[in-house]
């Protein structure tokens, strides 16, 4: 087995491990025999279940922060930020598991260093999304269009109706909320 296979494949394990009984509550021992392996084989990829989770959050992360290299090259228009926010959606959508395990883990996640990483990264795509000029109120939606997204990920799950129909009402309302801070028509 190749050895990106079988990173690929602790991630994922630990992921599903972490997600049923707690990143806590999970030893690397439980990882290898879900994994059906011996811990020494665990232990070539990973030493201990924070490189686990620091890998996992480099390897799912990677497109935000190509976003946010991509987004500091573009002109401060409109479109470029509806651009970023339709890329940080579909970075979103692919980053799943990883913001479940941070949103059911978030004791764990202010311990490790990942935490403030994530905060950093919303930090900057905000200046990317926002103007300082910008009133107030507008300033709020530009952050709001953010949070948005990330609500829509935890919070629409519960809601009735096609999963494709609710992650493109998120976009469409963080795309609103940006348009109308910045002076365009408000959409919908």
């Amino acid at each position: 087995m190749a050895r990106g296979n079988t990173r690929q494949r602790i991630q994922d394990v630990a992921l599903e491990l972490f997600a049923e009984q707690g990143y806590e509550k999970t030893s690397l021992r439980e990882i290898a025999e879900r994994l059906e392996v011996t811990k020494a084989a665990l232990y070539y990829h990973f030493k201990t279940k924070e490189d686990i989770v620091i890998s996992l959050f480099r390897d799912l992360t990677r497109p935000i922060d190509d976003l946010i290299a991509w987004a500091q090259e573009q002109p401060r228009t409109l479109e470029t930020k509806t651009e970023i926010l339709r890329r940080y959606h579909a970075a979103l959508i692919g980053a799943t598991p990883l913001f479940r395990f941070m949103q059911e883990n978030q004791a764990t996640v202010r311990d490790l260093s990942i935490g403030e990483t994530f905060k950093e990264r919303m930090i900057t795509l905000t200046g990317l999304i926002e103007e300082p000029d910008l009133a107030m109120a507008d300033r709020v939606r530009c952050v709001s269009a953010l949070f948005t997204m990330h609500a829509g990920m935890f919070f629409m799950q519960h809601v009735d109706g096609d999963p494709e129909e609710k992650r493109e009402a998120v976009l469409d309302v963080a795309v609103d909320l940006v348009t109308r801070a910045h002076g365009g028509p408000a959409r919908g």
